[in-house]
């Protein structure tokens, strides 16, 4: 079983993407951004092997408007020297990638110039995943549509567009059940049709589900009937219902014991589960570390290392009750560390709290800084005091320090951006 995330990450430097306005996109631009964009996806594809993810989502933005007229450039031939590298890292890792087009990639739509446009998307979708030399089991996971006031029509419709597709569109989509308009059951149905295999989506069944008496495994076991031995390990999507929030809203961080539950009652050797989740590889990194076959006190260890600074600066109390936790080396007390780091995460950060958090960070610094950081320092740090300064430019100030001053412990950790 594979665990994994989707498109972007949180805390590891050099992963972001870019973009521009449809007037400022000339070729010398696209070509600017997508170099930009394919590094920082190298990047990310380097962060998941030496963090044994292997399972991710691809951003579709990598290349600006690539399904659009407006980007002209043969952006696959390009940068052709870049995708082998990238789909060499993928096949020997043994990491699964995918994308996953927006909402507006419609092939039901009774507009047929809509439906055009879903089309381009898929190709370009497709020829990103080719580009990377990767095989089919390697998807493109797409939404049914809308329902335009006569479902069974818009189902027939997607049958149909569907089999106008190409085979090498055909071989790499996957359909999915979504939380407004189509649940498992009637994905299936157009399965059924059409051969393409059903992602099983959690918690889109929990809000839009056509039998409420059938529970997560149940699913399961049925979409599984739908993926051929070329299509890979099953592939399900599991997210939980943010609190307070709209309905479908996910979470910030995954919570390990509904996902331990659910992960006991449906694992699978040939089961592969992305999370969606707004804290990304962070919970990824979690629910791996809470079902590794090989735990290790070391494993937390350099979690810890990661958090800990984030934890002071909202609750020494935490801090110390993760600390005397970790000092059994003979332990694994996944559940437990993981527990305690979320509770410390939620809580509001303080002044005062913080400001001892800040004073830590600075520890590093105290002897190398010139007078002149150390004065900067000092001078913010008694503002927050009084409450008439930034804790955020005191922050900063420390970050600008750790890279002047090439400090890794603090550049790798997670205190400047949690």
């Amino acid at each position: 079983m594979s665990i994994g995330y989707a498109c972007l990450t949180i805390g590891v430097p050099d992963t972001s993407f870019k973009t521009c306005r449809k007037a400022n996109a000339t070729e010398e631009k696209l070509e600017e951004l997508i170099r930009f964009n394919l590094q920082s996806l190298e990047n990310i594809i380097d962060y998941n092997i030496r963090n044994q993810i292997k399972l991710f989502r691809i951003s579709s933005d990598i290349i600006p408007f690539g399904s659009s007229p407006v980007n002209t450039l043969v952006w696959w031939e390009l940068f052709e020297s870049q995708f082998e590298q990238m789909g060499r890292k993928i096949r020997d890792s043994g990491m699964r990638v995918s994308m996953h087009p927006g909402q507006y990639t419609v092939l039901n739509s009774p507009d047929e110039e809509i439906v055009a446009r879903a089309v381009e998307d898929l190709v370009y979708h497709t020829r990103f995943l080719d580009s990377l030399g990767v095989g089919s089991e390697h998807k493109i996971v797409l939404h049914i549509g809308g329902v335009y006031k006569e479902k069974e029509r818009a189902m027939q419709r997607f049958i149909e567009r569907y089999q106008t597709l190409s085979d090498a569109i055909k071989k790499r989509l996957v359909i999915e059940n979504d939380d407004r308009s189509y649940t498992v059951s009637e994905v299936l149905a157009i399965s059924q049709a059409t051969g393409a295999p059903v992602i099983y989506d959690n918690l889109h069944n929990a809000i839009n589900t056509s039998n409420i008496t059938k529970d997560d495994a149940y699913w399961i076991e049925l979409t599984r009937k739908t993926w051929k031995p070329e299509d890979g390990n099953q592939k399900i999507h599991y997210s939980q219902q943010s609190p307070m929030s709209r309905i479908g809203a996910h979470t910030k961080t995954i919570a390990l014991d509904p996902f331990m539950d659910f992960y006991h009652n449906v694992s699978r050797e040939d089961l592969d589960i992305m999370l969606e989740v707004k804290d990304k590889n962070l919970s990824a990194v979690k629910c791996i570390m809470a079902t590794t076959q090989q735990p290790h006190i070391n494993l937390l260890e350099r979690e810890w290392s990661l958090y800990k600074y984030s934890v002071l600066e909202r609750s020494p109390k935490l801090y110390d009750a993760i600390r005397q936790l970790l000092k059994d080396k003979s332990s694994f007390p996944v559940l437990d560390f993981y527990r305690l780091l979320d509770q410390a995460l939620i809580m509001d950060v303080t002044t005062g709290i913080a400001v001892n958090a800040a004073t830590h960070v600075y520890g590093y610094f105290k002897y190398s800084a010139t007078e002149k950081e150390k004065n900067t320092f000092l001078k913010q740090l008694e503002k927050v005091e009084k409450n008439n300064g930034s804790l955020k430019t005191l922050k900063k100030i420390l970050l600008n320090l750790a890279l002047n001053y090439h400090e890794p412990y603090l550049l790798q950790s997670y205190y400047f951006v949690l």
